[in-house]
This record gives structure tokens, sequence and C-alpha cells, in this order.
């Protein structure tokens, strides 16, 4: 059986997004991410696995063209959109062409209403297009259309990420990268996330950038995945193949041998050297 990177390969060597090599340093002096290859198939789910400080969130910005508001810098290798290299494009030119970012943390406009939200996504869009992605938005997420009225601000945590993930949409991505959907949400509603995740991926073919600490239910939906740690890739796979590893189970799993380990003893141990090779 192959994987999706030797699909990949056979067919040309195209993904739809592709990091080849890259190293980001903030402030000219600290390195975030060193020579780090990821390649995104389309109509993919892939996942980017790690701890905090891993650097996921890094390649996410520096695929969103945010780096600057940080004071980072791509300072080597490429990343390509559709074959084209695109690190050096503008945010706004990299949402019209199809990126875009559902960043961590939400931060929906607090002060305008869900209504006002979403049609403030569409901006790139024509009436007309705005007023159908937001029809499909509110399909998607019936308990924003019967709130569309309400002021954002005063949402829960839950329903402010669907309004995120809503405002996104309305850009009609062809890919969308999510960077911690599932943070500080209740089980249920990371339930109903999720399930939405995958029905962008089985119903819009739309391709899928997922950056989790939950790596279980990444790896539950994930097509392939990659595993950063101190700004490197340390592993990548299948999702099954990841589940199935070893190290992934007692690292990022919480599971070993003798059993489901807490996060705190985790953390304690040492990592094996194979895990480098």
């Amino acid at each position: 059986m192959t994987t999706m990177r030797e699909d990949a390969k056979a067919a040309g060597g195209q993904y739809l997004l592709e990091f080849r090599n890259i190293r980001v340093v903030y402030d000219n002096a600290i390195e975030a991410v060193r020579d780090v290859s990821i390649g995104v198939p389309e109509g993919s789910i892939v996942a980017l696995l790690g701890s905090n400080g891993a650097g996921k969130s890094t390649l996410l910005k520096a695929m969103s063209g945010i780096l600057y508001t940080e004071e980072g810098e791509v300072e080597s290798g490429s990343i390509s959109f559709r074959g084209q290299e695109v690190q050096h494009l503008t945010p706004d030119e990299l949402v019209r062409r199809g990126v875009v970012q559902v960043p961590e943390g939400r931060r929906v406009f607090p002060a305008l209403t869900i209504d006002e939200n979403l049609l403030m996504g569409g901006y790139t869009r024509s009436k007309a297009e705005t007023r159908e992605r937001r029809d499909k938005v509110f399909a998607m997420f019936p308990r924003l259309f019967e709130r569309r009225d309400q002021i954002a601000g005063y949402m829960s945590g839950g329903e402010q990420q669907m309004l995120a993930i809503g405002r996104a949409l309305m850009t009609d991505p062809v890919l969308l990268a999510l960077d911690e959907p599932s943070l500080g949400l209740a089980p249920l509603i990371i339930d109903r996330i999720y399930e939405v995740i995958v029905r962008l991926r089985t119903e819009l073919k739309m391709t899928v950038l997922l950056v989790e600490q939950n790596a279980q239910r990444a790896l539950d939906i994930a097509d392939y995945g990659y595993i950063l740690e101190t700004g490197r890739v340390v592993l990548d796979g299948t999702a099954s193949k990841l589940t199935a590893n070893e190290d992934v189970q007692e690292f990022y799993l919480g599971v070993s041998s003798s059993g489901r380990k807490s996060l705190r003893d985790v953390k304690h141990y040492k990592r094996r050297k194979r895990w480098l090779s």
C-alpha cells in the first residue's frame, strides 16, 4: 500500500500546498522552524501534531503571510501553493488565491453581530456570492442562523469557534488551515466541530491543514500526519500508521504497554534515540 506522499510523487510530485526545507527565524535570532518539508495533497485532511513550541503555528503563520506581525521571517526554503511560490505574498493576496486560516483563539469581531462577522469574511466576494456562501454557512451551523443578530462577544467559546470557521468559509477557500480548533472547548462541542471538518472534505472537497495538540482527535479524521518537535519533523505517515506507532502511543496518545499514562508522567520520559532517526 502506498502512502499519500508516494502517491503525490507518482503523480509528478505536486501537492496543493508544499513547505520545502523551510527555516523560520524570529527577531533575526530565534530559530523556530528548521529545514521542514511538508506536503498537503488536494482533498485531504493533514494534521500537524506536537506540543507547545514545536513550530506548528509558526508554519501556519508563514503560509498565511502574517509572520511579520511577530518579527518573523522565512529565512530559507519555499512555500508553494498550486505549484507557485507564495511565501512573499501578502495575506489578502493569499486569501484571494484560496488560502485561509482560522487562528488559535477564534478572534471574532466581538462588537459585531454574527451576521456582520460573516459579511466581513466575504469582503473579497460579490454580494450574490456572499449571500450564497452565508446560506451555506448557516446550513452547516444552524446555531449561527438561530443567533445571527446576536453580538459575537456574548457567544460561548464553541459558538465563537463555529463563527470563526464560518467566517473563513465565506471566502470560499481552496485550503482551510485550522489552528487548535478544539482548544478550550467542551467534548460535545469538539465533536460538532470535527464533524464539520470531515464534511468540508467529503461534501465540499476542501483541503484542510489541521494543527492540534489533541493528537487522538486529529488522527481520528486525518488522512496523513506530521509530528513536530522543537521546529523539526520527527515523524510522518498515514493516520493509521501514526496511531499504531509505539512512540506516538506513548508520548502523544498517553498509552503504553503498561497502560495509559498521565500527561505529567509522559513529559518526564526521555525520547528514545530512534525517535529522531
